[in-house]
C-alpha cells in the first residue's frame, strides 16, 4: 500500500472514530421539542413541580434518597439533552458506586459536605471533599460515589445531566441482585461461592 493510501484510509478510519463518538448523545432533534400527538401544549407541559416536596423540609429522609427529573419524570426534557436528581444524604449515608453510561454529571453540594470520588480506565481513584458551594465532574460511563462521612449532619447535592436520560448502573445491585451465576461472581471477585451468596442475601427483596 502506498504511503498516500495509508494515510488516506487512516483519514476516514478517524472520521469514522469520530462520528461513532459523537453519536454517543441523544440524539438530535428536527423540532422545537417533542410532545405527544393531538394534546393541547402551554406551559404546564413544560413545568416540573416533583421537587416542591423539598422546599421547607426540616426531616432528612431516613436513607439515601434520589429525586429526579428525567424523560422519565418529566416528557418535556425528551429531546432537549438536560436532567436534573436532588440527592439526599442523611448523616453517613451513602450514594453506592455506579455509573450514568449515557452523560457526565456535574455535582453541586448545597448543603452538608460530601466525600465524592471517580475511577478512571486505568484504575487511578480521584477523590475530593467537597464543601457547600462546590462543584465536581464525574466523566460520563465512569464508576463513581458521592458519601456523606458526617455522623451528625446531613448533605444535599443538586445533579445536572447532559442527557434527558443519563441511566444509572448501580454495581452492588448490577452485580448481586441479578441473575448473574455465583460461580461467575466467585471467580471474578476471587472468592468462593458461600461467600456470593451471603452477599446476594443483603439486596434481597
Amino acid at each position: 500500500m502506498s504511503t498516500f493510501m495509508f494515510k488516506v484510509l487512516s483519514l476516514m478510519i478517524s472520521a469514522f472514530v469520530i462520528v461513532q463518538i459523537t453519536r454517543a448523545g441523544d440524539p438530535d432533534i428536527l423540532t422545537d421539542f417533542i410532545a405527544p400527538i393531538g394534546l393541547p401544549i402551554d406551559g404546564n407541559f413544560f413545568t416540573y413541580t416533583g421537587f416542591r416536596v423539598l422546599v421547607g423540609q426540616n426531616t432528612p429522609p431516613p436513607e439515601f434518597k434520589v429525586l429526579k427529573a428525567s424523560m422519565i419524570e418529566f416528557p418535556a426534557l425528551f429531546g432537549q439533552s438536560v436532567s436534573y436528581a436532588v440527592l439526599q444524604f442523611p448523616a453517613g449515608s451513602i450514594n453506592p458506586p455506579h455509573t450514568h453510561p449515557r452523560s457526565a454529571e456535574l455535582l453541586f453540594v448545597a448543603q452538608g459536605a460530601l466525600q465524592v470520588g471517580f475511577v478512571d480506565t486505568t484504575n487511578k481513584l480521584f477523590t475530593q471533599n467537597l464543601q457547600t458551594g462546590d462543584l465536581f465532574i464525574f466523566p460520563k460511563g465512569l464508576v463513581h460515589f458521592q458519601h456523606n462521612a458526617d455522623p451528625k449532619i446531613p448533605a444535599l447535592a443538586i445533579s445536572a445531566f447532559g442527557s434527558a436520560n443519563a441511566g444509572t448502573i448501580s454495581l452492588p445491585n448490577t452485580l448481586f441482585n441479578t441473575s448473574i451465576d455465583d460461580t461467575v461472581l466467585a471467580l471474578a471477585f476471587k472468592i468462593d461461592v458461600a461467600t456470593i451468596e451471603t452477599l446476594k442475601k443483603g439486596f434481597a427483596p
